[in-house]
């Protein structure tokens, strides 16, 4: 139920108002004043009903569920004179479940052929105004029945999407059937002809405003018949014989308005009107190049008469079709508004008026129309502005929708033109649009909320929206019952939460529960719905406190559902997205685990790595990649089939988005840390597609395949197949030449790995000859890995440093030396014991290089304050590795560099112990 009663108790098992008086506040809520109990039951009829009026039609049927009075009130036919279904399927079974409270209706908005088909079972047959929209499928069948059931039908508006199945035919029934029509306004017919026409001028005498937009052809002599209308919008019409029409349509004796925005029509026409029409008053022509382009005629005097186009100054145009105008320039619409009875003869232009704006501003806004920045810096955003101030429902509605759409530039991309939205925001409009979407009316919520979210795509809109209460309005507005409502409510959330100051605000203002509940809510049949829902949630996901919240709030289940359940792609990739940055927090809550032990996650996430859909195959990788940090989840995923799953993808993924190559060699990266999935990997063919991508331009598809190469060539095998499938050159650029350090860092351990001895004795398999030439070509492979893995060590190393904590063991000189060879990433790098003992069996190497290599790997690893280095001294501790290490630091032969980073780590080690005995 709306907000109507501020404060409610319980007593003797009844709701009571703690007050006999109702004192209104601004915002029209009523508050209790005096210690008086009232029972609602004991409330007068009058009163309840009221309080009905105040709500939309679905709280009303809530409320009148209490008992049995409320119910036969609540049925009340002047509480039911106007519905709007746009927000829900309604078919025949609902439609007759309304119909016995539908005997009084006046006024029907409904949305697409399903609910259009479903309109005659309310058994309306007092309906006075019918408006529709999605209506490309409605045909004429349908449309001759509605007009044959409401006979007493006056306006009908189908729009401003196009009606391509509605023809002549059901514009000839409608004239027959509807007598009393006084408005007819259709967008996108293929074709209206002159019967078509010339039925309405012979059975319709009241009509007076007639718009056939963005129509094929229409029968321009036919229009001239239509002697009774007072306004004709022929906006965005093609092929209309200009030179025809002006000499037939300035006989239209009550011709007041006339819009021909979008059209080709010439400044000669346009002066023809004007010289020869005595009754037109306004010719609305927006958007018109043949007119637009001669700036002369657009300036030039129109002999009393108003022209309007996107050049001259609209406001202080409409303002002299007013005698006594003293505010020229000014919002001469909302002056209008405020002093109406001053100006009662304008009254039928000045509603047209704001009606044909609306629609042509919005149309010219979804062209996305080049060179048309100047008109909405200088005065389309103000137009719309105070559009959406209109005591017409659709007008604000409509204006709030211009607004929504003329500031993106690239919807694809959610790319926003910045001057516009700032426009928008400096003309006041985040409060106007926040008073909207705080309305009763749900029509008005939503068109307000979907335009709050995509002005919100600007940070400094977004942090206005966040100072004026609006993340609050659209928590609340993510809760409504209307899809619709909830649809651009979540997305408002959406973009919001993209503002890391925004995240916060958000979860104390509830939006995390009413987004987790939407998914549930809508878990069939709400794409928009859902993957609003989910975008928004993977972005306060990505938030340690706020994924708390989500997960407290029951959502990894609801996103695990949506991957397993839901089919559309748009909600597969936010619901992939969101699991994902939820198990990115492994180290701070229990997200990835319980992630990964919700019923079939694993098995949807590997499923969704085939999806066609290049976005969900890179957020389930994604996914996949988090959820591998923890042990349990890495070995459920190679059970689930997520090696087979993830080598295919790393093998089709080489032309794609670095986005999906990182994360597609992220993923396997975190799988082959098991020594039984890297093998798994190697078996599957993992090593050709991971070498291809280290070969990738982009410096974060460097890192993720050099990390899992490194993990792989632990196993001599998988060693063996890196070099015979040519790993070692691609291993050797990344080495030398990449820009990132982890990766150059990796490749250089891979190296060390495969060349360290271990691989020798499986490579020299086979007959005497491919003995010979397997050890020639090994031989060739490690000369140029040992000589690159040196040059990687020296780029690393302070010569001058190494020097002076070469001639003396003062701390800071060793400082020194770990401050230049420190790669700072390389602090989350977490080793196995196994590793660590291989690095500190590579201490004993022969090789002076390798020596370097190891000691300088785990100088890295064992750094105060990284992330596992405590992890990692104690397991060298365990190892026994001090004596190794003090016998490199101290060996004659052996590298100075290799000497010092033994030194550190011994140092390294000692600061380790002192801090675990504290």
């Amino acid at each position: 139920m709306s907000r109507r009663v501020r404060r409610k108790v319980a007593r003797k098992g009844r709701w009571k108002v703690l007050s006999s008086t109702y004192p209104e506040t601004e915002e029209g809520i009523l508050i209790a004043d005096s210690k008086d109990d009232i029972y609602w039951t004991s409330l007068p009829d009058d009163t309840v009903i009221q309080l009905f009026s105040c709500l939309n039609y679905r709280d009303r049927a809530s409320l009148s569920s209490t008992c049995r009075t409320w119910r036969a009130l609540g049925s009340s036919s002047c509480l039911w004179d106007s519905l709007d279904l746009r927000a829900h399927n309604c078919d025949s079974a609902m439609a007759n479940s309304l119909s016995s409270r539908c005997g009084n209706l006046q006024k029907l908005r409904f949305r697409g052929a399903e609910s259009a088909d479903a309109i005659i079972h309310l058994r309306a047959k007092n309906l006075r105004e019918i408006s529709g929209d999605y209506c490309r499928k409605i045909t004429d069948a349908t449309l001759s029945i509605i007009a044959a059931r409401h006979e007493m039908l006056e306006s009908l508006q189908l729009g401003p999407d196009f009606c391509e199945k509605i023809s002549s035919d059901a514009i000839r029934a409608v004239a027959i059937c509807c007598p009393r029509l006084k408005r007819l306004r259709l967008s996108g017919i293929r074709e209206v002809d002159g019967d078509a026409i010339n039925s309405l001028a012979k059975h319709c005498p009241n009509l007076i405003d007639v718009g056939l937009m963005d129509c094929l052809k229409v029968d321009e002599t036919a229009l001239g018949n239509l002697g009774s209308i007072r306004f004709l919008s022929v906006a965005g019409t093609s092929n209309v014989k200009w030179s025809l029409v002006s000499n037939i349509w300035t006989r239209l004796a009550n011709l007041g308005g006339l819009d021909v925005s979008r059209t080709d029509i010439s400044p000669n026409v346009v002066s023809r009107f004007f010289s020869s029409s005595q009754s037109l008053r306004v010719l609305c022509a927006l958007n018109c190049p043949n007119i637009e382009e001669d700036a002369n005629f657009v300036g030039s005097s129109t002999r009393g008469k108003l022209l309007l186009t996107l050049l001259n100054d609209i406001f202080k145009g409409v303002g002299s079709l007013f005698a006594h105008n003293t505010k020229k320039g000014s919002n001469v619409f909302l002056d209008w508004r405020t002093v109406k009875n001053k100006y009662k003869n304008s009254d039928e232009i000045m509603t047209w008026l704001e009606w044909i704006l609306s629609h042509s501003l919005l149309r010219i806004a979804e062209s996305n129309t080049n060179g048309l920045d100047g008109f909405w810096l200088n005065q389309g955003a103000r137009l719309l502005l105070s559009l959406m101030q209109s005591d017409q429902e659709e007008v604000q509605e409509r204006a709030a929708t211009g607004l929504a759409t003329f500031v993106v530039i690239d919807n694809e991309n959610a790319s926003i033109d910045c001057g516009r939205a700032e426009a928008v925001m400096n003309g006041g409009g985040v409060q106007l649009l926040l008073k909207l979407a705080s309305s009763w009316w749900e029509g008005l919520q939503s068109e307000a909320a979907k335009a709050i979210a995509n002005l919100s795509v600007n940070t400094n809109v977004a942090k206005a929206v966040a100072e004026e209460g609006g993340i609050t309005i659209l928590a609340h507005l993510a809760r409504s019952m209307n899809r619709l409502v909830a649809e651009e409510a979540a997305g408002g959330l959406w973009n919001l939460s993209v503002g890391e100051e925004h995240k916060g605000a958000i979860a104390e203002a509830g939006g995390v529960k009413a987004l987790v509940d939407l998914i549930f809510k809508w878990s069939s049949g709400g794409d928009g719905v859902l993957e609003r829902a989910a975008g928004a949630l993977a972005n306060l996901a990505a938030d340690d406190k706020c994924s708390m919240e989500v997960a407290l709030a029951g959502g990894v289940h609801a996103l695990v559902m949506l991957a397993r359940n839901c089919k559309f792609e748009g909600v597969q990739e936010q619901a992939a997205r969101a699991l994902a940055n939820l198990a990115a927090h492994g180290d701070s809550n229990n997200n990835n685990a319980a992630v990964g032990q919700e019923a079939g996650a694993l098995e949807a996430l590997v499923q969704l790595t085939h999806s066609p859909h290049e976005g969900v195959r890179q957020e389930a990788a994604g996914a996949l990649w988090n959820l591998s940090f923890n042990d349990r989840n890495r070995e459920a995923i190679a059970a689930a089939g997520g090696v087979e799953a993830l080598v295919a993808l790393a093998q089709s993924c080489s032309n794609a988005s670095p986005g999906l190559q990182e994360r597609a060699a992220g993923a396997l990266w975190g799988l082959s840390v098991s020594e039984a999935n890297s093998i798994a990997i190697g078996r599957e063919g993992g090593v050709p597609p991971l070498i291809a991508l280290a070969r990738s331009e982009a410096e974060d598809v460097h890192e993720t395949a050099a990390g899992a190469l490194w993990n792989l060539a632990f196993n001599r095998g998988n060693a063996l197949c890196i070099v015979e499938e040519g790993g070692v050159p691609a291993l050797v650029d990344l080495c030398s030449s990449s820009v990132s350090k982890m990766a150059r860092f990796m490749a250089a351990l891979a190296l060390a790995y495969m060349f360290d001895g271990r691989m020798d004795e499986i490579a020299l398999i086979g007959t005497s000859t491919e003995g010979t030439s397997k050890c020639a070509n090994l031989d060739g492979a490690r000369m140029m890995a040992l000589k690159h893995i040196e040059a990687f060590i020296k780029a690393f190393s302070d010569q001058q440093a190494l020097h002076a904590a070469a001639a003396s063991s003062a701390p800071a000189a060793l400082a020194q030396v770990t401050e230049a060879a420190r790669i700072q990433e390389a602090g989350h790098l977490r080793c196995s014991g196994s590793e660590i003992g291989r690095f500190v069996a590579m201490l004993r190497n022969p090789s002076p290089v390798l020596k370097a290599c190891a000691a300088f790997a785990l100088l890295q690893f064992t750094i105060p304050g990284s992330r596992h280095a405590m992890h990692h001294a104690n397991l060298l501790q365990n190892a026994g590795a001090a004596r190794v290490l003090r016998s490199a630091a101290a060996a004659t032969g052996a590298p100075r560099g290799a000497k010092i980073f033994a030194r550190i780590v011994l140092r390294n080690l000692e600061h380790h112990q002192i801090d675990s005995s504290i």
